[in-house]
């Protein structure tokens, strides 16, 4: 018996499980019903759901952000010194 040509190969690089992209369809369809926009805003001023939030919106932001080389993005440091009298 012949082993099909694609044996083994499993899903292509940065291929969804079919799974994730079910579960994450009905996320946006929920998120949708709920008021969207509106409805996150609520969640983000809300004191109870803001650290939720917030958290989201970290799951949500690339991990790396990429510059134009032309015109690089500037990195400002704020630092606060305690002076003891």
């Amino acid at each position: 018996m012949a082993t099909p040509p694609a044996a083994g190969k499993g899903r292509p690089k940065g291929a969804t499980n079919k799974n994730t992209r079910e579960i994450k369809d009905m996320i946006l369809k929920a998120l949708e019903k709920s008021g969207g926009v509106d409805y996150l805003m609520a969640r983000a001023n809300d004191p109870k759901t803001a650290s939720a939030f917030l958290t989201l919106v970290g799951k949500v932001l690339p991990l790396q952000v990429q510059g134009d080389p032309e015109n690089p993005v500037g990195i400002q440091v704020i630092e606060r010194v305690i002076v003891k009298k």
